[in-house]
């Protein structure tokens, strides 16, 4: 097991991988905690979109990721603080036109590109030097700033009404918030790919709240989670010769419900409740 470690290419893709693991992890706590999960799906197929033009007209991919996935997120935004469409419902429908534009584009293409699919699926162990310069300094970018703003985050993760009276930035400090999943949901394309991303942001925070009631705690399990599944999803990917987005997702999913299955919370109800029976 351990001569994979001396391929370039692995040791490529592990880090890669532990570094999404981190990021998406991170950024997950914010985004369960807010209710922004469908935002994670919406700007991963916006991100898609702006690859598959991008290997259309020849342009850098990450470049045209990052310019798609950040206009969704902030127009999205802007529709729900003027009042004029819930959150969900404007994310649902650029969701759908930027998966439909991604279609077309990959329609036009006069070959067939696996590179392109790559980012839909997932291909770490593809991943590039360059990329993964590219993925290194994004996550340390995103990570510095849950970092420095993480108080500002958590409040108004919880209550953006009660965090804006209090005096924090609430309306710049949710653009932010929205900013940092477009670029955690770049980052991860390559790895996971936008099909799969939604996930490795959800599942990992969501197992982590079911083992803590701690902010501290549910952040430190959820990394712990996510960089878990990413790395052990490679191995895995590398050992049984299948794809390495879906081994990522299927191995975090199965923590999960274990997760759900030896929850703390759900054993303390489970003996209130025989215990009231008595």
């Amino acid at each position: 097991m351990l001569e994979m470690l001396t391929y370039d290419f692995m040791q490529r893709s592990l880090l890669a991988a532990a570094l999404v693991g981190v990021l998406c992890s991170a950024i997950g706590v914010f985004v369960v905690l807010r209710g922004l999960a469908f935002a994670g799906a919406g700007t991963a197929h916006a991100a898609f979109a702006g690859v598959a033009l991008a290997y259309l007209k020849g342009w850098p991919p990450l470049v045209l990721a990052i310019m798609f996935g950040l206009a969704t997120v902030w127009i999205t935004g802007l529709i729900e603080e003027k009042g004029r469409m819930k959150l969900d419902v404007s994310i649902g429908i650029l969701y759908t036109t930027t998966m439909a534009l991604a279609i077309l584009f990959i329609g036009l293409m006069k070959a067939y590109n696996p590179e392109v699919y790559g980012y839909l699926f997932g291909s770490v162990l593809s991943v590039t030097p360059d990329e993964l310069q590219v993925i290194s300094g994004l996550s340390l970018l995103v990570l510095g700033t849950i970092f420095l703003f993480s108080k500002e985050l958590y409040f108004i993760a919880f209550d953006q009404d009660m965090a804006e009276a209090s005096g924090v930035p609430a309306r710049r400090i949710f653009f932010l918030l929205l900013t940092l999943v477009a670029l955690t949901v770049v980052v991860s394309l390559k790895t996971v790919g936008a099909v799969l991303v939604f996930a490795m942001i959800l599942i990992p925070a969501s197992t982590a709240y079911q083992l803590t009631h701690s902010l501290t705690h549910l952040t430190l399990y959820a990394v712990v989670i996510g960089v878990l599944s990413a790395v052990g999803g490679v191995v895995l990917s590398f050992l049984w010769d299948v794809p390495s987005g879906p081994a990522i997702v299927l191995l975090a999913t199965a923590v999960f419900f274990l997760a759900v299955l030896f929850s703390p919370k759900r054993l303390r109800r489970v003996h209130a409740a025989s215990s009231s029976r008595r």
